[in-house]
């Protein structure tokens, strides 16, 4: 299912290998890799993507850093299960958007194999399964759109109560609530995305390509279990401070905790982050999301279901990999998460999609229920939700948010991406490398 099947951009460019040219022309970056040199010490909070990433470029310079990750594991919001199924499961991130990135570049050098997903879209609307919609629902593209959300302006364009779960299929695929996502400004950040329109699916799992060939390469700086509980900042050094007291001393830092974490304010940062920063985190939307995988000793449902009250978008986890066992997704995101969460067990949880699918498929779902995993984001501790997007009102709070401060502390992670992809692991790796860029680009001022 192609990512953006209801918001379309276009205009490929081509990339250098693992590091993009594109990114280089606004900051002299290609030559920055070769003259600049820094024999200073990079401290790095989150073991993600955007952080793995960066400590792969320090390393690469010969930089000293080390990360420090509050879980007991590497990957952020990349997580793999094994044993459920005859081929491993992503947990977290799983699609591909687009192959014109750093991590389109790995893939092709690595020669990973990944499958093209073009799966076709099935609605659930007025009680059956439908190919087709009676009113195109394509209205959120376009210019001179409102600052008001995708509930309210579907409500504006006439879509009545029969299309509340297809707007929030589209809302979800976003990470969002349909009543928190900007038309506007999901429009404005969209027009920005440049990696390409088709989704792409691992046959074997995302983490394991990050795993394999970033994070294997510096797993020697990584330290994990280590929760940071204070940042203190200063021109001529950084100190975090774990809960349990252990300290961590270096001459910068990398801040790639989750947009989630720093609006809550888990890290308490000295001194204090300027007002518009801490602002502008709050700018930024990051609502609940799970994802639980339904196995089935029958293969009854369709490639994609979209429409549903309690999970508006089920896929068909097969697609892209070698494997007849029936499993399939449920991706449900921000107030349809709020709500599974709300019933607290996960069988619970269970037991009210099988409900749904059962109502769409005449009962055939809990016949042939065989077990069930929910991942639960929304209760991962340092992670609390899915991934960024455009709120109302939102302004210019994602720019803000990323810039660095008194050329010490540096941001990144998807919610810090301003290059139009926010969302995704390769926009995570993005911003990682971006943050190495500004270390270095510092030491000409």
């Amino acid at each position: 299912m192609d990512r953006k099947d209801f918001i379309k951009n276009s205009g490929l460019i081509s990339l250098g290998l693992l590091l993009p040219s594109t990114l280089w022309s606004s900051c002299r970056r290609d030559s920055l890799l070769d003259e600049l040199r820094y024999d200073g010490k990079v401290l790095i909070i989150g073991a993600g993507a955007a952080g793995l990433y960066a400590g792969y470029i320090l390393k690469s310079r010969g930089i000293a850093f080390q990360i420090v990750e509050a879980g007991d594991r590497i990957g952020g919001r990349l997580a793999k299960l094994e044993g459920f199924a005859d081929y491993p499961l992503d947990l977290g991130a799983q699609w591909l958007h687009g192959k014109n990135s750093i991590v389109g570049d790995l893939i092709a050098k690595t020669q990973t194999p990944i499958t093209l997903d073009n799966s076709e879209l099935t609605f659930w609307y007025q009680g059956n399964r439908v190919s087709n919609l009676p009113k195109d629902i394509q209205i959120f593209e376009g210019d001179n759109k409102p600052d008001i959300s995708y509930q309210a302006y579907a409500q504006q364009q006439g879509f009545g109560d029969d299309y509340t779960h297809i707007v929030e299929a589209i809302a979800g695929d976003q990470g969002a609530a349909a009543s928190r996502l900007s038309v506007y400004y999901n429009n404005l950040e969209e027009a920005e995305w440049n990696s390409g329109d088709q989704d792409y699916k691992f046959r074997n799992t995302f983490f394991d390509l990050i795993n394999t060939h970033i994070a294997s390469e510096i797993q020697d700086a990584i330290v994990l279990n280590a929760p940071i509980h204070r940042v203190e900042y200063s021109q001529s050094g950084v100190v975090f401070t774990g809960f349990d007291g252990q300290q961590y001393t270096g001459d910068k830092a990398i801040i790639t905790a989750p947009i989630s974490i720093l609006k809550r304010n888990d890290i308490q940062f000295i001194p204090e982050l300027p007002i518009a920063k801490t602002t502008a985190f709050s700018k930024i939307g990051m609502d609940a999301g799970m994802k639980v995988f339904l196995k089935f000793s029958d293969s009854f449902f369709d490639e994609n279901i979209i429409g549903g009250s309690i999970c508006a978008a089920y896929a068909d986890e097969r697609v892209g990999k070698s494997s007849s066992e029936p499993i399939l997704l449920a991706f449900v995101m921000g107030e349809q998460a709020e709500y599974l969460t709300s019933l607290g067990t996960d069988a619970a949880i269970v037991a009210a999609l099988l409900q749904e699918l059962d109502s769409m498929y005449s009962g055939r779902a809990s016949a042939t229920f065989v077990k069930a995993h929910v991942e639960n984001w929304t209760l991962h501790p340092y992670i609390r939700g899915a991934y960024s997007y455009s709120t109302v009102g939102m302004g210019d709070a994602r720019k803000v948010a990323a810039q660095p401060i008194d050329n010490t502390l540096f941001f990144a992670g998807e919610a810090m991406n301003i290059n139009g992809h926010h969302q995704t692991v390769h926009g995570a790796v993005e911003t990682g490398y971006i943050a190495v860029m500004q270390i270095l680009e510092a030491l000409k001022q």
